[in-house]
């Protein structure tokens, strides 16, 4: 299968694109920053998920918009208009078959910066409209919101023996998630499930029951 995915050069997208190439599928990752997987399956795409023209790959089988920043004042243009526009590029597929969000714990509790959660629950909601509407083709549609990930995002608390304290004590199970985690739960959402659509699955051990933020 053609597996496009936003996102790509670290972190969770990268953890992702590395289980698809893994499990034999062609894989096309896309993102502003060079690439950093080296994989016989794998072909980089440099490209700004904001971009109004459709990118020449082909069409996709599984679609996995996972680019985004933290960066409040890009918020809302990069996570939400952006991974809009680079959805709508490809939904016309007729081989596609599951489209997968990452979205954010904060999409459900608030518990960040205001466009940053503003932009999160945008791709909520924009992700259940898709499911309504590619719901008639046999098109599955979800996304994932991760609580806290150990990812080079998160260096300055990771770093931190403090504030790392801190964020552990805000889960229930004492701990943070793996890229390779929420790459498990991506696969399963895409290429096993076929009678889950329209949700927002959380991978947040627990977090969500507590909801305060620390940065």
């Amino acid at each position: 299968m053609n597996v496009i995915i936003s996102g790509t050069s670290s972190g969770i997208g990268k953890a992702i694109a590395k289980r698809f190439a893994h499990e034999g599928h062609r894989v096309y990752g896309f993102d502003v920053a060079p690439g950093t997987l080296v994989h016989p399956r794998y072909t980089h795409v440099t490209w700004d998920i904001r971009n109004h023209e459709r990118p020449a790959v082909p069409a996709p089988h599984i679609l996995i918009a996972n680019a985004g920043t933290i960066e409040e004042k890009h918020a809302l243009d990069i996570n939400l208009m952006g991974t809009i526009r680079f959805v709508e590029h490809f939904i016309e597929s007729d081989t596609l078959k599951s489209v997968l969000f990452v979205a954010s714990a904060s999409a459900r509790n608030g518990a960040e910066f205001p466009l940053y959660v503003a932009s999160k629950a945008g791709i909520v909601g924009y992700m259940k409209n898709l499911a309504l509407r590619l719901a008639p083709r046999g098109i599955t549609v979800n996304s994932i919101s991760p609580g806290g990930v150990i990812t080079s995002a998160n260096r300055h608390i990771l770093q931190s023996k403090d504030l790392y304290a801190q964020v552990l004590a805000e889960t229930l199970l004492g701990k943070w998630a793996l890229p390779k985690e929420v790459a498990d739960l991506a696969w399963y959402l895409t290429m096993v499930n076929r009678s889950i659509t329209g949700e927002d699955i959380l991978i947040d051990n627990g977090e969500m029951l507590k909801s305060n933020f620390i940065w």
